[in-house]
């Protein structure tokens, strides 16, 4: 028979290249998220620091939301996160939609 509580690392490597725990992470108010405080969610859950759905609850997140942090890393890198980035995408896109 299989245990299904799987083993969580203490540390993994974070997004900075310094080791990462559960204390380390974002507070689970945190209004501001940072190119860095969604890197580290992400590092966590990748890791086994944490669980999706365990995220998804202490940050008030969306599994679409962590998902798209998720793939704008693998596709873009950290910059990927960047918020403005993203508004510069939206406005460009609106702008066009508009003429």
């Amino acid at each position: 028979m299989r245990n299904k509580d799987k083993i969580q690392p203490a540390s993994i490597m974070g997004p900075t290249g310094e080791p990462l725990t559960l204390d380390d992470l974002p507070p689970s108010n945190t209004k501001r998220w940072v190119v860095r405080r969604k890197a580290e969610v992400v590092a966590a859950v990748r890791g086994g620091l944490l669980s999706l759905e365990d995220a998804c609850k202490k940050y008030t997140l969306s599994v679409e939301e962590f998902l798209s942090w998720q793939r704008a890393i693998d596709n873009d890198g950290l910059m990927g996160l960047r918020v403005t980035r993203v508004q510069d995408y939206r406005s460009n896109g609106s702008s066009t939609a508009n003429r």
